[in-house]
């Protein structure tokens, strides 16, 4: 079945129309009108295709010599064992260089919406703003993408890198006890799917789980979802658009497992500790606010940030605004804290 054919808006059933929405941050606002209209369009089962296509050509992907960054990181490309009758796993390992270990690790899985983006182009910013000032090891996993892959094949493929990375600790220089799993957006969801996976597999057991905007909730009933809808670079359609690519016909069915979708679990107990940040004015605010809630319900903890007038994605859309810069050094404190927690 299509995609095209096969897509459903989400109802919204039950959820009170909006009559008003937060406003822009005015630094934020700015650079998105910039963009212009366009960078606003909806994805939909249409234009699927050729937005895969003008991602994969506009987006950057530096090459190992490039991330190498003229000798100040140690990176290598690895294609590891992948999950049972599937295809092996790329990883690209990078390090700060003359580091001595066995170092922490953050193990990232890219956004995209679980259609677009890649390995590598993530890692430029990471290295910087992270993997340098902490003294961390980064192993970013390159994921299929949908619709030509589909649940649970792109989460197979990072729980098997996963598994990889902890098994092979000693070979990588990296402590196996100081692994921490993060992701934007689709990949934030998928770093809350592996903490799931993981405890309910019996391991490894990550650290602690960084869900920067993460990609939650299929169900498209969030009160945010419907407020933000048409306003700001991801909205409802888009969301739809992008959870029926990865779902297929499981899209919207009652049975749903959380690994999934994990704002569908009821047991968010035992999980490593959570950083959920959101903007006020995006559509993924209500199911990142949820989703700590449930985890401060289960006895766990979650450190959440709203961020007032960002909207999805908003660092990297304008990395200089004040906003963005503090939302970069609140996610330098956690994970001081959370690497500080484990050395004592």
């Amino acid at each position: 079945m299509s995609l095209r054919r096969a897509f459903r808006s989400p109802t919204g059933d039950g959820v009170p129309a909006p009559k008003a929405a937060p406003p822009f941050d005015p630094e934020l606002s700015v650079v998105l009108a910039d963009l212009g209209k366009e960078s606003q369009d909806p994805l939909t089962p249409d234009n699927l295709a050729a937005r895969q296509q003008q991602d994969a050509a506009a987006r950057p992907r530096p090459t190992v010599e490039e991330l190498r960054a003229d000798g100040r990181f140690d990176v290598t490309e690895l294609r590891v064992p992948g999950p049972p009758d599937g295809p092996e796993v790329t990883l690209v390992s990078a390090r700060p260089s003359g580091l001595v270990g066995p170092l922490p690790l953050l193990y990232y899985m890219h956004g995209g919406a679980m259609v677009m983006g890649n390995a590598w182009s993530v890692l430029p910013r990471i290295l910087r703003e992270w993997a340098q000032p902490l003294d961390m090891a980064v192993i970013s996993v390159e994921y299929r993408l949908a619709p030509g892959a589909q649940y649970p094949e792109p989460l197979e493929d990072c729980y098997a890198g996963l598994v990889w990375a902890a098994a092979h600790a000693a070979e990588l220089d990296i402590d196996p006890d100081r692994i921490i799993i993060g992701g934007k957006s689709a990949g934030g969801g998928l770093s809350a799917a592996l903490a799931l996976l993981a405890r309910d597999r019996g391991g490894p057991e990550p650290l602690g789980q960084l869900l920067l905007c993460p990609m939650l909730d299929d169900r498209g009933s969030t009160f945010s979802g419907r407020q933000m809808s048409g306003l700001g670079p991801w909205d409802l359609t888009s969301n739809a658009t992008a959870w029926q690519a990865l779902l297929g016909d499981r899209y919207g069915a009652e049975d749903l497992p959380p690994y999934a979708a994990p704002s569908r679990a009821v047991d968010l107990s035992q999980l490593p500790p959570a950083y959920i940040d959101v903007g006020s004015a995006e559509m993924f605010r209500d199911e990142g606010v949820a989703y700590a809630g449930a985890i401060w319900q289960a006895g766990g903890q979650a450190e959440l940030h709203v961020w007032p007038g960002a909207y999805h994605g908003f660092d990297s859309v304008a990395p200089k605004a004040a906003l963005s810069q503090d939302a970069r050094n609140a996610r330098a404190r956690w994970l001081q804290r959370l690497l500080a927690d484990r050395r004592t």
